[in-house]
């Protein structure tokens, strides 16, 4: 028997330029997406809860609702991997889309290769490892990680962590007590073409620590080694 064919990722488009909305929606239509597209802030979010996507391309700059609010509002509901379109590359736009949950951006103007290989990547991030046999990484009183199930909790309770996050996280811990560069970090949990992007390593470590320390100001798991990277060290006692 053959194998079951898997479904094309679901795509979602949030743009209010119905130009590139199409240019978008007639590109991955035929690398085999399934693509919807949402033309505001307001009709996008509904779409989110409607169509359920794999991945969403989004606009910053949207009548009715912008990008930076609709981002806010999908990370309240869904661990959806999110492409920001920026319209200038400008650190700050691109700080601010990180610290709200989007996994990467692109900025305009931009080949639409490039779009095309930001989008695979956050898909191949989002897919689950293959299950391990010592599933539970790492666990105390306050933090716990099961890197079979995928599940991380704080103080008993599951925290939801975009599939970024969770890759950093588990190589992080995988490597416990071991500084890991910003180079390793990112070509390992990125891939190779990100090992440039240190700001991505320093922001969603940021988002780590907001997450899962008990003082994200003073992290007690995710050590800074200045210049260098990063670690995971066990609560002391």
């Amino acid at each position: 028997m053959g194998t079951e064919k898997q479904p094309s990722p679901k795509v979602l488009v949030i743009d209010d330029d119905p130009t590139l909305a199409k240019a978008l929606r007639l590109y991955f239509g035929k690398l085999g997406y399934q693509v919807s597209v949402a033309y505001n802030g307001v009709e996008g979010l509904r779409q989110v809860y409607d169509d359920r996507p794999d991945a969403i391309i989004l606009d910053i700059m949207m009548p009715k609702m912008d990008g930076w609010e609709l981002a806010k509002r999908i990370r309240e509901v869904s661990e959806v991997p999110i492409v920001m379109l920026t319209a200038r590359k400008q650190e700050q736009e691109i700080v601010r889309g990180l610290k709200l949950g989007a996994d990467d951006y692109v900025s305009k103007p931009f080949s639409l290769k490039e779009l095309e290989a930001r989008v695979g990547a956050v898909l191949r991030r989002a897919k689950p490892q293959p299950m391990r046999v010592n599933g539970i990484l790492y666990s105390d009183d306050f933090l716990m990680v099961d890197a079979a199930r995928w599940e991380v909790k704080r103080d008993g309770k599951k925290v939801d962590l975009p599939s970024t996050e969770l890759h950093l996280l588990l190589y992080l811990v995988e490597n416990e007590g071991r500084v890991l560069t910003h180079r390793q970090l990112l070509e390992k949990v990125w891939g190779a073409e990100y090992v440039d992007e240190l700001d991505y390593v320093k922001l969603f470590i940021w988002r780590l620590r907001r997450k899962l320390e008990p003082d994200p100001h003073e992290p007690r798991y995710l050590l800074t080694e200045r210049g260098v990277g990063y670690r995971f060290e066990r609560m002391a006692i």
